[in-house]
């Protein structure tokens, strides 16, 4: 799922981890396909490594209605329950008011090769819009009682910014992320935070980009750096199509 599903620690969205889906221009039926293959130096989802902090091969793609319906589905190589997880998602996205757009579905995290009771389900809520040359996007997602989450639920929120760096053909992006559950790994209030700073530059289909990425989770015996939640330097390569 983006952290290992034992008690809490299932439930980032690292922007250089997770697929930027091409926007491909709707037929006659109004029905438009968008998708993209990526590999990352290390799979975080909300600052926590899903790849024991190696490299991952991922990959989705996306069909998008113009009535603002849209469905999915986004894949990664993992470290954990047979080492694959797969995500199925669907919603339905419309511009409010001019300039910002909500956006309200929700996300199966399955992992075929997992034992027991792994996968989750999370309902989610975002609106984006532009604050002058940044990019913003503020979301909420909920996952309710489920026995992969340890009978608890948990939420997230998040908001994630990019701009354009003036004369160069690099954005700069940013993102911080807070999680609550009542079986949370990272710390004894149940709480966590999640950032990163980057840099990407895109040519033609691919995007190249780079990334900081950390949380403050406790690392009381060690335990930060055993779930790789700690301080990384981020690479990733995406082709989008």
């Amino acid at each position: 799922m983006r952290t290992s599903i034992k008690g809490f620690s299932a439930l980032f969205l690292v922007a250089l981890s997770t697929p930027a889906f091409a926007q491909e221009e709707a037929d006659s039926s109004g029905i438009s396909v968008s998708g993209s293959a990526t590999i990352v130096s290390d799979y975080r989802f909300r600052g926590v490594s899903q790849s024991s902090e190696e490299a991952a091969i991922q990959g989705g793609f996306t069909v998008n209605h113009d009535s603002g319906l849209y469905a999915g589905t986004w894949g990664s190589s993992i470290s954990f329950s047979g080492g694959t997880e797969i995500d199925f998602f669907g919603g339905y996205a419309t511009e409010v008011t001019p300039g910002v757009t909500l956006d309200v579905g929700a996300t199966y995290y399955w992992y075929p090769g997992g034992t027991g009771a792994t996968d989750v389900i999370e309902p989610y809520v975002a609106v984006s819009g532009d604050l002058g040359p940044v990019s913003t996007k503020v979301g909420f997602a909920y996952a309710p009682d489920q026995k992969s989450l340890g009978d608890a639920s948990a939420v997230y929120l998040y908001t994630d910014m990019s701009t354009a760096i003036p004369s160069t053909p690099l954005k700069l992006n940013g993102h911080i992320g807070f999680a609550k559950s009542d079986s949370f790994l990272g710390g004894p209030d149940g709480n966590a935070i999640d950032y990163s700073i980057g840099v990407s530059a895109s040519y033609k289909a691919l995007t190249l980009g780079v990334s900081y990425v950390n949380t403050d989770y406790t690392n009381r015996g060690g335990a930060k750096e055993a779930l790789g939640a700690d301080g990384a330097v981020l690479f990733s390569l995406g082709a989008s199509f």
